[in-house]
């Protein structure tokens, strides 16, 4: 008959065995943390409301915690990647949408578009692969937040253009 403490002492390494393997499994389910690099302009107390009111999701991405100020992050890889605080844009000849009241600037790169709201001071940034998750899933998901920050200014379009008066 085997000691009590003998049977004891053998369950243990099985016990400390299932504790870790169900702790990295755990450890494993949890995505890191994002680096994401801040904006210049990024700790602007403007960014805090539109920050608050970002969705848990954008499409089928969850949001995901980053390691900066004015900064989110959806999808695991990430897909879309947020930057409060970034230089305005001045005037330009990009093409420029406006989605649920908000305008914004369209960067086509390969692969990555860079979207920038226009007209709103501090300016929001996004990042995204359009192969990967729709721009206009992105732009409806992400305006109502943008639109926390004040818009001074809107886009012109070149029929806009011809239609202001002309000085004699």
């Amino acid at each position: 008959m085997m000691h009590p403490f003998r049977a004891l002492a053998s369950a243990r390494p099985l016990r400390l065995l299932a504790i870790a393997a169900a702790s990295a499994a755990a450890l494993t389910a949890c995505a890191p943390v994002v680096d994401v690099t801040p904006a210049k302009n990024s700790a602007d107390a403007a960014c805090a409301p539109m920050m608050v009111a970002l969705p848990d999701t954008i499409g089928e991405a969850k949001l995901r915690k980053t390691n900066s100020q004015g900064t989110a992050a959806w999808g695991d890889p990430s897909l879309v990647i947020l930057r409060c605080g970034v230089n305005v844009p001045g005037p330009t000849t990009d093409r420029c949408v406006t989605v649920n009241g908000v305008d914004w600037v369209i960067k086509e790169g390969d692969p990555v578009w860079t979207l920038t709201t226009f007209g709103r001071e501090p300016a929001t940034e996004i990042l995204m692969d359009p192969d990967k998750i729709s721009s206009a899933t992105v732009l409806a998901d992400l305006s109502a937040p943008a639109s926390k920050i004040k818009a001074t200014r809107g886009c012109v379009g070149q029929e806009d253009l011809q239609n202001l008066p002309t000085s004699k």
